[in-house]
């Protein structure tokens, strides 16, 4: 059997307790994974489960509290946004239902706004995008979001984009939730090499097989997408809202 990958020898990132990928040569990439209240549970699980057996992976809060996710789920930060590494290879923001909510936490957004610029990628899923557009980390930049959310990108000075995973200079943007292990899969292509990238997709066995067709708004019943976007409204609100504020306060 192959051994496993090395383990980190910083205490505040995630242990990799056992992995089927074999040991890299080299250090291992740095990656501070934001969390906040209300975001969604895959869009950190599916980028941390891609990128934590080869790299070593921080997840990151206001304090060491468990962060209580949109579907009701517990994760518990390995650090805090004041004992973080400073230096970091890639910052990564989730998106979900308290995207407004991290619009509005000054510390969650002084600590993307720091590692961003100091990162060699910056990068998101879902709606995590709008987050780094509120610290100026997307102007200029083309990017994407959850579908429902694509068109608030412009108030930040982005460009909108829809494919899955965009790639613009050194910003790595993912589409909705489940698009988190196509991006994570795509920056270990960046970072580690295809190689790395295919054996990490061969371990977690991603093949996905969607039994409809109903995962994109393009092919969705209409009545559908009139569904979620109303059902997701009240999220894209509390956006702008957070928006308005940080203006007021300006």
């Amino acid at each position: 059997m192959s051994a496993p990958s090395q383990p980190s020898t910083d205490p505040t990132a995630t242990p990799s307790i056992a992995s089927p990928l074999p040991a890299l040569d080299g250090p291992r990439p740095v990656v501070a994974m934001v969390m906040y209240p209300g975001m969604t549970l895959l869009d950190l699980v599916g980028p941390h489960a891609t990128l934590a057996p080869t790299m070593e992976a921080h997840l990151v809060a206001g304090t060491l509290d468990d962060v209580i996710t949109d579907s009701g789920a517990a994760i518990r930060p390995g650090t805090t946004f004041a004992d973080a590494p400073t230096d970091v290879d890639v910052l990564f923001v989730p998106g979900g239902a308290g995207t407004g909510g991290a619009m509005a936490d000054e510390e969650l957004l002084a600590f993307v706004a720091d590692r961003g610029a100091r990162a060699r990628y910056v990068t998101s899923v879902c709606s995590g995008s709008l987050i780094l557009g509120a610290v100026g980390l997307l102007q200029g930049y083309r990017a994407s979001s959850h579908w429902t959310a694509l068109d608030l990108l412009p108030l930040f000075g982005a460009e909108i984009a829809t494919e899955r995973v965009v790639i613009d200079r050194n910003r790595i943007t993912g589409g909705g939730v489940t698009a988190g292990i196509d991006f994570g899969l795509t920056l270990l292509d960046v970072l580690q090499g295809r190689h790395v990238a295919e054996m990490t997709q061969l371990a977690m066995e991603y093949d996905p097989q969607p039994p409809f067709t109903s995962g994109s708004p393009a092919t969705a019943d209409p009545a559908l997408v009139a569904m979620i976007r109303a059902g997701v409204e009240p999220v894209n609100q509390a956006v702008r809202d957070a928006i308005d504020q940080r203006r007021l306060a300006s």
